[in-house]
């Protein structure tokens, strides 16, 4: 009859009261089988941990619910729970570990072995602070425990690394935002990267007196080689650096036999109307690739930035002019007011093309009979 009686009801006669305490004694006789065959699966090893689990899930079945036990089955539920936790940190499912462990907590606050199951499974988490609270938790019950000050001493360390990391992020994207913002203050406009594998991933430098320094590919489309101009302030002019690449006294060019690729004869171009501009937060993306792990950016890093700040995220520039696809470079011009251009969407960083008024290539090439391999 005690099992029909209603949830929370009295029992009313001295049989139901006998029927009660039977059915609690069962119960906690189950409960105990339950909790050593556990055990006795866990020291059998990895292949008996999930029925480790099944074994203590039941036995913490017997002693629900959990809200109504006295202190003394309260402290037997949170060993269940410890243990499980245990055997699920073994398993690698460190966050129903956590669980158990917080649980087994709540309901034996002294428990120092679950003290110690929450920091473990909180460090597999990367939950820091949590780990760092466990621990100091797990000390005020038990404050000889080298382990405790083992596992503390080493979340210390890692609390201490990742506020580095994140100041190295927060300065990484200061200085992309900046960056950016320098880019849209000179009416420049970034399209997706192209040639990487001759440029890697190098990226342009705002000095402290607020020149853009550009990495600039120079192409040679007759051959398709290439050189690098490592550092290309904005404010400088094509000339110099032309004077100092092609002087009498560089050497030729390992593929110019003859020698038509000469300071008088070269002449600069740029693929005009063509590409699609970047919107401000791919923008931001591109100049913190390679610096910052994607992972390690906040999810709030991006918020609004396309909104107020980019107005040509939609818009698709293209040529519809073959003949004047190739936009010729004057070279005194800096190469700020070159890629001011409308018409030039930056593949990144700045490419122009060259090729040599003596050269066969040439008629070719202004006649627009080439184009990109």
């Amino acid at each position: 009859m005690a099992l029909l009686m209603e949830p929370g009801a009295e029992p009313l006669t001295e049989s139901e009261q006998a029927d009660l305490a039977g059915i609690a004694a069962i119960k906690e006789s189950a409960a105990r089988e339950y909790k050593e065959q556990g055990n006795q699966f866990v020291r059998m090893g990895r292949r008996h941990y999930a029925a480790a689990v099944s074994c203590y899930t039941k036995a913490i079945a017997q002693m629900e619910p959990l809200s109504s036990l006295d202190a003394s089955a309260a402290a037997d539920a949170s060993v269940l729970f410890a243990n499980r936790a245990h055997v699920n940190i073994l398993l690698g499912n460190h966050r129903r570990a956590l669980d158990d462990a917080e649980q087994a907590i709540r309901l034996s606050p002294s428990s120092v072995k679950a003290y110690y199951r929450a920091v473990k499974a909180a460090l597999a988490l990367d939950l820091l602070t949590d780990a760092a609270s466990f621990c100091r938790k797990g000390l005020e019950q038990d404050p000889p425990n080298e382990e405790f000050k083992k596992l503390l001493s080493e979340v210390d360390s890692k609390l201490r690394e990742q506020d580095r990391q994140r100041a190295k992020v927060a300065q990484a994207i200061a200085k992309a935002k900046d960056l950016a913002a320098a880019m849209g203050k000179r009416g420049v406009k970034l399209g997706k990267a192209a040639y990487q594998e001759l440029t890697g991933v190098k990226k342009p430098v705002l000095d402290e007196q607020g020149v853009l320094h550009w990495p600039v590919l120079l192409l040679y489309p007759e051959v398709m080689s290439s050189d690098f101009i490592e550092d290309f302030p904005d404010t400088d002019t094509f000339s110099p650096h032309l004077d100092v690449m092609f002087s009498e006294t560089s050497p030729p060019l390992p593929w110019d036999d003859n020698h038509v690729y000469t300071r008088d004869s070269i002449e600069l171009y740029y693929q005009g109307g063509f590409g699609k501009p970047l919107s401000r937060s791919e923008v931001l993306r591109y100049l913190l690739e390679g610096n910052v792990d994607s992972k390690a950016l906040p999810d709030s890093l991006l918020d609004g930035e396309d909104e107020e700040h980019d107005s040509t995220k939609c818009t698709t520039v293209t040529s519809t002019d073959s003949s004047s696809k190739w936009i010729k470079v004057k070279e005194g011009k800096t190469l700020q007011e070159v890629l001011q251009d409308k018409g030039y969407i930056v593949p990144a960083i700045p490419v122009f093309f060259v090729v040599s008024r003596k050269s066969t290539f040439y008629k070719d090439f202004k006649a627009g009979n080439w184009s990109l391999p």
